[in-house]
């Protein structure tokens, strides 16, 4: 009797033991993403000094601005209808709330009345994983807001953000960045850590907008030379994309999903085993090659060998659970490498002012990151069912993220600009987003605001405004539309 009562106090003890270990795992995974979305903030600071540096003088508030109303624009889209595309789409077209069954339990943790939605004493995760994705959701409309300085309407703008961020990504990240997903289970799709589920959607969904918003006033010679505006501040610019850096490692944590209690504790989106560590290694080994590969291709351009580290992180998220250091490192420096002469002839050749280059550092790189892996991980299980990846696999992502993207972005920006709404005035554009939108002296006088330098194709140093202006001129006494490429 005694032996049976004992044994049943430690069935009991053994019992809470584990109740007690499931607390603390649900309590650590809560925490964690806690601090993945709070160091996020810093891709989202970066994005605002990044693009403040490059844009001229006469556009920095305006510019800040657009940053931070992109969190005003995009939280509540995502919270109202972005979460449930994801959680409710994964099986595939027709699009809608999983098409037959809208009480499922994954869709129904993704509307917002629901209880898995609010305040939740047993529900320790939902919440805080959402977060994590919201902040996914800013970077990816925020990829779009550098390419198209000094020229779109704040309102087209954020109408845009809005989409990509709430709708175009979010549905792409459901059909091949969940466990779910159509095409992890039917194809093996590998992105690990969203090469091009976030930038390469986003910097094809960026294409598209600029085909119909047109470069800015005086960026082109009549002969389809490309000019160069100096940046106001080279140097915070560069800084900004160090924030930005820094912040990606919040975000590479948060692309994961811990079980403290289950071996090795940690598991990719798609539910594979992995761990932070070989993560963190290969996004800091990216980061090395991606500045080796930008600075010889640049030849030693400051802007494009900070920008090829972020190219070559790009490079190899789609892997980074499966490569080697030395792996990461060789395809990220050739990822930089094939960005940078990308990001020349988008703008030299195809004549598309992408001001920051996104087309080239997101979107190019974000598809080749799910290339390499194709090439270099093909036969690595993916997800609950351990589909083999593969080369076909991979291309399947890219013919259906690619038109996603791109048609997503071009449609929803001829609609604007039909409508007027998508570029501002050439009057504006010249006098500067700052003076109009705010106020003339915006600027404290003590600060001596220096005339914007253009750079001509042959190298020659000139006062950007009257070129702007008197190409300004011909546009209007040729009779011609004033975005014209």
């Amino acid at each position: 009797m005694i032996d049976f009562v004992l044994a049943q106090v430690q069935n009991l003890e053994e019992a809470a033991s584990a109740e007690a270990q499931s607390l603390d795992s649900v309590i650590l995974g809560e925490q964690f993403y806690f601090w993945t979305v709070v160091l996020m903030w810093l891709i989202h600071a970066g994005f605002m000094t990044y693009e403040a540096g490059v844009a001229r003088r006469k556009n920095v508030m305006a510019t800040a601005m657009k940053n931070i109303l992109t969190i005003a624009a995009v939280t509540p889209t995502f919270y109202y209808f972005g979460w449930w595309i994801y959680n409710c789409n994964q099986p595939g077209l027709p699009i809608g709330p999983n098409s037959t069954d809208f009480t499922a339990a994954a869709c129904q943790g993704g509307i917002p009345w629901s209880d898995a939605f609010g305040p939740n004493l047993t529900n320790n995760i939902n919440l805080v994983f959402f977060l994590a994705f919201l902040l996914f959701s800013w970077t990816t409309a925020s990829i779009m807001s550098g390419a198209l300085l000094e020229r779109v309407r704040l309102s087209a703008y954020l109408v845009l953000a809005a989409i990509l961020g709430s709708v175009v990504w979010i549905l792409d990240a459901a059909w091949g960045w969940s466990a779910g997903g159509w095409m992890t289970l039917r194809f093996g799709f590998h992105d690990s850590i969203a090469s091009a589920v976030v930038h390469g959607v986003a910097g094809a969904f960026t294409l598209g907008v600029l085909f119909n918003l047109g470069p800015r006033i005086g960026k082109y010679t009549k002969e389809g030379l490309a000019r160069t505006f100096r940046p106001n501040n080279l140097h915070i610019t560069l800084l900004g994309l160090m924030l930005i850096f820094t912040g990606f490692y919040a975000f590479y944590a948060a692309c994961l999903v811990i079980a403290s209690t289950a071996f090795p504790g940690w598991a990719n989106i798609y539910l594979s085993p992995t761990t932070l560590g070989s993560i963190a290694m290969v996004i800091t080994f990216g980061f090395a090659g991606g500045f080796t590969g930008g600075y010889f291709a640049s030849r030693g351009d400051p802007f494009w060998t900070v920008s090829g580290g972020l190219a070559g992180v790009i490079g190899v998220s789609a892997g980074a659970d499966v490569y080697a250091p030395t792996m990461a490192y060789l395809i990220s420096m050739l990822t930089a490498v094939l960005a940078v002469y990308a990001g020349n002839w988008i703008e030299k050749k195809a004549r598309v002012d992408d001001v920051v280059g996104a087309v080239a550092v997101h979107g190019v790189s974000g598809f080749l990151g799910i290339i390499w892996v194709g090439v270099f991980a093909a036969g690595y299980p993916t997800g609950i069912n351990n589909v083999d990846t593969s080369i076909g696999g991979q291309l399947i992502g890219v013919a259906t993220f690619v038109p996603l993207g791109f048609l997503t972005g071009w449609v929803s920006s001829w609609v604007l600009r039909r409508l007027n709404l998508l570029r501002v005035p050439p009057e504006v554009e010249i006098a500067g987003l700052d003076t109009v939108e705010y106020e003339p002296d915006i600027y404290l006088p003590e600060i001596p605001v220096r005339p914007a330098v253009l750079v001509e194709p042959d190298g020659t140093l000139v006062e950007a405004d009257a070129v702007i202006l008197r190409e300004a001129l011909e546009l209007v006494g040729d009779g011609r539309e004033r975005v014209t490429r």
